[in-house]
């Protein structure tokens, strides 16, 4: 009995452990799928005027813009399987109450990339954004050619001279020049906690098979 005792106490704390690490990730699930649905009904509700105070607290806030671009822009490496490769186009927009904001108009293909896209005016409706796109390998922008190769609110606007407001359309009514709104959406966030929960699942039930297995050549030494 002695000689299984240990591996017995190990086996249940090891078990106990894993499990309780899937339990937690199931609660993460159920937090970040609550979170995800609060984000979804953000971008769904009614448009707004833009507020008159912004801050990254109002991230995915529907919002309702009327004014002109100025020609000034930032074109953003991007693309998709559907798409593939181009850039969205960051305009300089000046409302009609005379704030000077940034604007995700949308994806263009590479080759309508040097498409003139001189001062026109819209009506956009879209969603207050800080993307959260930078990380230690992102590249720094080529400014000489005008790319950039992620979304970055401040610079942007320092470049661009605006507001460090960034509104991402899903509906542009006026002449669009070519490009194509591409709406906020959360399918971008990741959610991977069910895969993490049952991966410590498939652990802990591996950790018991082997804690019995254990014990079974233990007590078969015996004989």
């Amino acid at each position: 009995m002695r000689r299984i005792l240990f591996p017995a106490i190990l086996g249940i704390v090891g078990c106990t452990i894993l499990i309780s690490l899937g339990l937690w990730q199931l609660r993460r699930l159920e937090w970040k799928e609550s979170m995800l649905a609060e984000i979804q009904a953000s971008i769904d509700a009614p448009a707004v005027p833009l507020p008159e105070n912004i801050d990254p607290s109002m991230k995915y806030m529907r919002v309702t813009v009327s004014g002109t671009t100025t020609g000034a822009e930032i074109d953003v490496l991007s693309g998709s399987k559907e798409q593939g490769g181009g850039y969205q186009i960051v305009s300089r927009f000046v409302t009609d109450s005379g704030r000077v904001i940034l604007v995700d108009r949308g994806f263009v293909p590479q080759e309508l990339r040097h498409e003139k896209r001189g001062p026109t005016r819209l009506v956009v409706r879209g969603n207050l954004h800080w993307p959260a796109e930078i990380s230690s390998s992102t590249p720094k922008p080529n400014l000489d050619e005008n790319i950039w190769f992620a979304r970055d609110v401040p610079a942007m606007a320092e470049l661009l001279d605006t507001e460090p407001v960034l509104v991402v359309a899903s509906f542009v009514q006026g002449d669009a020049q070519g490009v194509q709104p591409i709406p906020v959406a959360i399918d971008g966030i990741p959610n991977n906690h069910l895969s993490y929960a049952l991966q410590w699942f498939m652990i802990a039930a591996t950790w018991a098979g082997m804690t019995v297995a254990l014990i079974w050549r233990i007590r078969q030494s015996k004989y």
